[in-house]
């Protein structure tokens, strides 16, 4: 029961699920080897390269193909011919990078077509959300179930890097409401709406008030337009961009964060989303993809994405002690209930299909 990924990075949703996924599977008595197109090098001893997988097949191999954006794992895969299971995270559109980007247009829509080659002959989709299993119906897969990410959720409730939680706490002494996003800088989770949402925030209640934009950036011309924005807005010293950090520095911005801001135009599912309910942070967002799906109703979820609306909701988060604990619990029974028993679910989920090993 091997998997097949394009890409295992470390610190990354879909490279952390597969290594979850991988002990699942041997744990439940599967050999489960990883085979990536690209590896991380603080994961080689985890992974080989995925033209390497002959010398470890055997018959009746299955391959678990963990679907995020186009990868020449595909037409591999394609070419193998072994049984499939697709598990798909789903992909950002080309629509998302148009303007910015051409290659990433061309290869989401490259994914859009390995995604339509593969979703008829897999004997199972599992995608995660109901958002996603939209997309693999459409795109022809006969079977289906929603099963959510394997994350370690509890590295946000790990000890905080010392010297960021100080710097945090720093800039709290000075006054002000600590906001907080996690994702790459990427036309699709418009961070520039972010930005306005924290510019009108700051001119309607809190002339103090901090955003912090966690993650690395997969769109330079996307990021250097932010950036500009950020400067015309007079707002360099307030819209902070420490771009990739490490899990410890990453509790230590959950830690300081008066709530949670995200107004992406596309998820597939959000784990940073589950990451602030299970840290305690108030999410506000909008029903962009899968978001809806995912937060249920453990989040503000906003319909309307002028600023000074959203400006106004972030208020009320930050004020209103009784919708902060209402927020708060919810989002402690929602993260429960999303991760309970999954990494068993998703093993008896392939053996329905294939067999027990």
């Amino acid at each position: 029961m091997h998997q097949f990924i394009a890409t295992l990075n470390p610190h990354d949703a879909t490279g952390t699920h597969a290594l979850l996924l991988r002990d699942a599977l041997r744990a439940a008595g599967w050999p489960s080897e990883i085979f990536a197109e690209a590896i991380h090098d603080d994961l080689a001893p985890e992974a080989f390269k995925h033209w390497m997988y002959p010398e470890h097949a055997a018959p009746g191999d299955v391959a678990i193909y963990q679907f995020t954006t186009s990868s020449a794992v595909a037409g591999y895969l394609d070419e193998l011919g072994i049984p499939l299971i697709l598990d798909f995270h789903n992909f950002t559109g080309p629509e998302h990078f148009a303007g910015w980007e051409p290659g990433s247009v061309a290869r989401a829509t490259a994914a859009a077509d390995e995604l339509a080659s593969l979703a008829p002959r897999a004997l199972l989709g599992l995608a995660k959300s109901p958002f996603s299993e939209q997309a693999l119906r459409r795109a022809g897969c006969r079977r289906t179930t929603v099963l959510p990410v394997l994350a370690d959720y509890g590295r946000v409730t790990a000890t905080p890097d010392g010297r960021v939680a100080e710097e945090l706490a720093r800039l709290r002494r000075d006054g002000g409401a600590d906001f907080l996003f996690v994702g790459r800088i990427a036309p699709s989770k418009a961070q520039h709406e972010l930005v306005k949402a924290v510019w009108a925030y700051r001119r309607l209640y809190d002339g103090e008030a901090r955003l912090h934009l966690v993650g690395g950036t997969s769109s330079y011309e996307y990021t250097k337009a932010l950036q500009d924005f950020v400067h015309d807005l007079g707002l360099s010293a307030a819209v902070r961009l420490p771009g990739e950090v490490s899990e410890a520095a990453l509790a230590a911005y959950f830690a300081a964060a008066d709530a949670y801001l995200s107004l992406s135009a596309h998820e597939g599912f959000g784990v940073p989303l589950v990451e602030a309910m299970v840290a305690g942070v108030p999410v506000v967002t909008r029903p962009a993809g899968a978001v809806s799906d995912t937060v249920a109703d453990a989040a503000l979820v906003l319909a309307d994405a002028d600023p000074s609306y959203i400006a106004a909701a972030l208020h009320r988060v930050c004020t209103d002690e009784r919708l902060r604990a209402t927020l708060t619990a919810a989002g402690t029974r929602r993260a429960a209930a999303l991760s309970r028993d999954l990494a068993a679910r998703m093993v008896d989920a392939v053996a329905a299909v294939v067999g027990r090993p």
